[in-house]
């Protein structure tokens, strides 16, 4: 299968600590990958990187056949906003807008007019059992349901990857559940690629494939042992 991400020598450092050293890493397309490790490991700063929201020290890296080291900061956003989404653990929902009005902002930034974004975005709401909650502004919501909400804000644009940072972490063991099943259905249903940093075996266990950090590298998972 054809891959979506490719990552060569990418390395990192924060002053005099390297955080990331020398990361190969190819994600093959529809793929749901997950990135486990211990706190410090560099599982975040490698999925900034992937994402295109940092720059690595040196490497390479292509998303969906792009060099987008090479891309000046104006089409890198443009890269970002149409081809890569995010979810993090604790959403990042804009308060003042509804749940529609959240989905449609990465559309309308993308020059979608409002009437397609509108609709995209219903559809969305209605795929991920959210209609009836469109017009109702994230503290309305409950954890799950924000979660939901910003799956379908990072889905907009059809985007070639979706980075998720310790997506199901701040959520019950029910609503984590769902959860995970809904990366696994949208992948199914749209060839959606994900790649996943978490810390929950179970996620891990689900996903395609399980990679495991320690001090900037790809080791052997302890727990497989």
């Amino acid at each position: 299968m054809q891959a979506i991400i490719e990552a060569s020598g990418i390395e990192k450092s924060f002053g005099k600590l390297k955080v990331l050293k020398s990361i190969d890493l190819s994600v093959a397309e529809s793929e749901v990958l997950s990135i486990m490790g211990a706190s410090g490991a560099g599982k975040s700063t490698l999925l900034q990187i992937l994402g295109t929201l940092s720059t690595p020290d040196s490497g390479s890296l292509a998303i969906a056949g792009i060099d987008v080291l090479s891309l000046d900061s104006r089409l890198l956003a443009v890269f970002r906003n149409t081809k890569v989404g995010f979810v993090f653990q604790f959403h990042h929902l804009l308060p003042e807008f509804t749940a529609m009005e959240n989905i449609m902002i990465p559309a309308l930034i993308a020059g979608k007019s409002m009437k397609t974004a509108k609709a995209e975005a219903a559809s969305l709401l209605e795929e991920l059992g959210l209609s009836d909650r469109s017009g109702h502004k994230p503290s309305e919501l409950s954890g799950g349901e924000q979660q939901r909400v910003a799956i379908a804000r990072a889905l907009v644009n059809r985007p070639a990857v979706v980075f998720a940072d310790e997506p199901s972490g701040n959520l019950d063991s029910v609503t984590k559940k769902e959860l995970h099943s809904l990366f696994f259905r949208l992948r199914d249903t749209h060839g959606q690629t994900f790649v996943i940093v978490t810390h929950d075996p179970d996620l891990a266990s689900m996903c395609d494939r399980s990679l495991y950090m320690q001090d900037g590298l790809f080791v052997e998972n302890p727990q497989s042992r």
